[in-house]
């Protein structure tokens, strides 16, 4: 007999049970962040080349978000489909849906490594890497690319865990990775003198324990949704759904890869080495708004697809207004914190003085419409936990294809400072596609919970 999760997603309070959920997934996320950030603030801090190491590291950002992308191709969209299986009381499918997306896990891991692998030192020069830098870029990425199996594997199959109501469980993935890579990196970077060679290898081991640790659970008896052997032979009907829903976040992630080489190449050309590893520090700072949003949201995702899969429409409305509220509280919070104390965040994750400056100049403009992203984030994300594949992939894609990326290239030529002109591009955008992501978002979804409610009633 399989233990049962400690959370009935179908009945009690619905506050009660987002705390239960989004509490230890936000807590996953946070420690997630230490994955790559603590990597960065040691790197940054390596006696004599820190600053030109951690530029170096942030220009193999886009190849490591793109690996992350096709993790949550699975993950984020075979999660969702399992919940509403398991709503619906049809576990063989949901355990199919968990078997199938591995499957492809693993595939994405081989082409991923040998694609990525040789093509590293290329694209690092096209993204912007310059004499100083490229052999950073290229040290961190080879070691890293070589563990992306690890990597896919943590990322695409932990939903599955959290989506059975197994939050602790799946924080837990997180947290013991972390510990490992936070102990490992001070080992590896500056006891064995390894430098930024060290920090990949400290980041692929702790990967790979928590990997185990995954698969361990999702194969052991405390599991809901076992994977099993017999269940990895892909099918079209099962797969592709969860793919379909997944595009959306893939193209989050993946157009993150590609706004990532926007800022940086446009960085480059105006502002030089300084402006690249501002941007690092940007990026990294930015992780610690959107992550933790993602952690609440990966809490509100199981209530709002399994109560939806089990028609209960007042639920669902509840859990999401609830999911919205701390999304904007939290993003408002800090914000204004960003804007108060700059320097503070920038001198985390390096010691060049030049580059703190620069970096805090940059923090108020780039930054600046942080305040919105509780908005878009939280919409973007419950129209996912609805199963609407569709509307969330235009929203995904509204803020950086349609927006964001452009502006990169447009701003420039209507300002004289060029480098403030790039970074401008990102508050611009936030704010016009929080604003029409949570319009969309409370018209459609007025618009099923009447048709909901209707239903019942017939």
């Amino acid at each position: 007999m399989t233990a049962k999760p400690k959370q009935d997603m179908g009945t009690g309070s619905i506050k009660k049970l987002m705390v239960q959920m989004a509490v230890p997934a936000l807590v996953a996320q946070i420690i997630n962040l230490l994955y790559n950030v603590v990597d960065r603030i040691y790197i940054g801090h390596i006696p004599g080349i820190g600053g030109t190491a951690l530029t170096g590291v942030g220009l193999f950002t886009p190849i490591l978000m793109l690996i992350t992308a096709f993790a949550m191709l699975a993950g984020s969209g075979g999660a969702p489909r399992a919940a509403i299986a398991m709503g619906q009381d049809d576990r063989d499918r949901a355990e199919k849906i968990v078997a199938n997306c591995f499957t492809i896990l693993l595939f994405l891991a081989v082409v991923l490594t040998a694609v990525f692998y040789f093509t590293a030192p290329t694209l690092l020069r096209f993204f912007g890497a310059s004499d100083a830098t490229l052999p950073y870029a290229v040290e961190y990425g080879h070691i890293y690319i070589l563990g992306s199996v690890f990597v896919l594997i943590v990322m695409g199959m932990n939903p599955f865990i959290t989506t059975q109501g197994f939050a602790k469980t799946s924080m837990l993935t997180t947290v013991i990775g972390a510990v490992i890579n936070i102990v490992l990196d001070p080992i590896f970077i500056f006891a064995l003198g390894m430098g930024v060679s060290g920090a990949a290898l400290a980041t692929v081991l702790s990967q790979a324990v928590s990997a185990v640790w995954i698969m361990k659970f999702l194969t052991g008896k405390q599991t809901l949704l076992k994977l099993k052997a017999g269940n990895m032979k892909l099918i079209p009907g099962i797969i592709l759904p969860c793919l379909g829903l997944g595009i959306s976040s893939f193209v989050m992630i993946a157009t993150e890869s590609v706004l990532s080489i926007s800022f940086t190449s446009s960085l480059a050309r105006y502002g030089g080495d300084v402006a690249v590893g501002a941007m690092t520090v940007l990026t990294s700072i930015n992780q610690l708004i959107t992550m933790p949003l993602s952690g609440i949201c990966q809490g509100g995702q199981p209530l709002i697809s399994f109560n939806y899969g089990a028609k209960k429409y007042d639920r669902v409305k509840e859990a999401f207004l609830c999911q919205f509220t701390v999304c904007v509280a939290y993003t408002t919070v800090f914000w204004l914190l960003l804007m108060v104390i700059p320097s503070a965040f920038a001198g985390i994750f390096t010691n060049d003085r030049a580059l703190v400056d620069y970096t805090a100049w940059a923090i108020r403009i780039f930054l600046a419409g942080g305040f919105s992203v509780g908005f878009q984030i939280s919409c973007q994300q419950a129209f996912m936990a609805l199963g609407q594949a569709k509307i969330s992939l235009l929203m995904a894609c509204l803020r950086k294809l349609i927006l964001l990326i452009p502006l990169i290239f447009i701003l420039p030529n209507f300002l004289a400072d060029k480098a403030f002109a790039v970074f401008l591009a990102e508050p611009v955008s936030d704010i016009v596609a929080a604003a029409v992501t949570t319009t969309a978002f409370f018209l459609f979804f007025r618009k099923l919970m009447k048709a909901g409610k209707a239903a019942q009633q017939q």
